[in-house]
């Protein structure tokens, strides 16, 4: 198998566990959230916040990675 194509195939891989780690994080704060009594809206929107903080933690660390290989 060609070499390009390996780390291809493990970048796509790699993206795909940081979302689905994203999502669990992001619906994860929106329930705690909600069952702290937060409204829908309130819980929704720490949800995102949270979606995007550990998703711009992880891309960070992804890139810190390829670079040092």
């Amino acid at each position: 198998m060609n070499t390009a194509s390996t780390h291809l195939i493990l970048l796509a891989l790699l993206l795909a566990v940081i979302a689905l780690f994203c999502t669990l994080v992001g619906a994860a704060a929106g329930l705690l959230a909600r069952i702290d009594g937060a409204t829908y809206a309130t819980a929704l929107l720490r949800g995102v916040v949270a979606f995007a903080g550990s998703a711009t933690l992880s891309l960070a660390l992804l890139t810190f990675i390829l670079a040092a290989l």
